[in-house]
């Protein structure tokens, strides 16, 4: 299966070193909103919870009322369940791709299946193989948002805000230019107010299972709060309780977490609907950095995790065509976001990095594409 995933890689970087269009077609998008939720499994995306792990002994304290809640025969039911804002908004008005059960395949390729990794990918459009742990080692490659951050319209529009202290290393801040918030950090920079003072304390002083990450409540309300203030163009949110509940076997605290970022993204989904400079002109991108082991091995993922590859991508926004749940055709990889940000707002990110993987094939009519609700 992974050879299959490097087969494809291989090809789309082929496209990727041929000559790319000086033209870019005109889009609506004006912004970009990119949210991934860590190691979040395609299969509670598409299916919502599963059976089998919904037990003691993978961490749920009461099976009866958490079947109760996340449980019901119909798959389409559960997953609504468990997302309902994947489910209801972005099923009908945008694509999502990563049903191998309806075979559309969606594939991390830099063959390592964890973090750094991952959101290297998906931010520089290519895999560097010297990017091999998830230490704080500063990025030595640009990213998309570092690009769009020095392009005309862009200065002081680019963000990234994120609970895992290792984003700062990802992004670059000392050379990057835009606003790297991450970890435990106050968030000072731009407009302020006395909410963002307050979550600020939080932050810094609510007890964190992690020593690398706030939770995501208080992330997503200074995200939240952040961007009604400044209106930045471009900006990356980063959750992160998804990954670290299935990591310590907390099955029920896992679906929770994913709710949670599902309600995270629909509140900045209705804030970019009700805000002019939003309303109508942006693209919204949900994702994962990477996925994780079937059955007993859902907690992990990692280069020996079978499956922990195969990931999930959603995407609506003014130029995306409503097509619901993608099925068949060709594969798509986690490279392929980076030049989807800059292609929704008019850029040609591969001419700038012609390593990068092509756009998601999101923009305009798709080719042999039924919509699925």
């Amino acid at each position: 299966m992974f050879g299959m995933i490097l087969a494809l890689a291989a090809c789309l970087s082929v496209q990727a070193r041929t000559p790319v269009s000086a033209s870019i077609p005109e889009t609506k998008t004006r912004n970009v909103f990119l949210v991934i939720t860590d190691g979040l499994r395609w299969q509670e995306v598409f299916n919502g919870a599963e059976a089998s792990l919904i037990a003691k002994e993978e961490g749920v304290e009461d099976p009866d009322r958490c079947r109760s809640e996340f449980w019901r025969d119909d798959p389409e039911i559960r997953r609504r369940l468990l997302m309902p804002f994947i489910w209801g908004e972005i099923a009908s008005r945008g694509q999502i791709f990563g049903n191998r059960e309806k075979g559309s395949h969606a594939d991390v390729s830099n063959g390592l299946k964890f973090s750094y990794p991952g959101y290297a990918e998906a931010f520089m459009g290519f895999v560097d193989p010297s990017i091999d742990s998830n230490k704080k080692i500063l990025n030595r490659n640009e990213t998309v948002f570092e690009y769009l951050a020095h392009r005309p319209g862009f200065e002081g529009k680019v963000a990234a805000i994120a609970g895992w202290d290792v984003f700062p290393s990802i992004f670059n801040s000392e050379r990057c230019g835009f606003l790297v918030n991450g970890g435990f950090d106050a968030l000072t920079a731009g407009r302020t107010s006395p909410q963002i003072d307050l979550l600020n304390r939080l932050r810094a002083d609510t007890p964190s299972p992690w020593p690398s990450m706030p939770h995501d409540s208080i992330l997503a309300e200074t995200a939240l709060e952040w961007v009604g203030l400044n209106t930045p163009r471009v900006v990356f949110i980063g959750l992160g309780e998804t990954d670290e509940w299935a990591h310590a076997g907390e099955y029920e605290r896992y679906l929770r977490a994913a709710r949670h970022a599902d309600r995270y993204v629909e509140r900045l989904w209705t804030l970019c609907q009700s805000t002019p400079a939003y309303k109508d002109r942006t693209t919204l991108i949900f994702t994962a950095d990477h996925g994780r082991g079937i059955g007993k091995e859902w907690r992990d993922h990692g280069k020996k995790i079978d499956r922990a590859e195969e990931f999930w991508i959603a995407v609506m926004g003014p130029d995306t065509p409503p097509l619901g749940e993608r099925s068949g055709g060709e594969g798509v990889i986690q490279a392929q976001i980076a030049a989807t940000i800059a292609q929704a707002l008019g850029e040609d990110y591969r001419a700038h990095e012609p390593r990068a993987a092509p756009p998601l094939p999101v923009f305009g009519p798709a080719p042999h594409a039924t919509p699925e609700k």
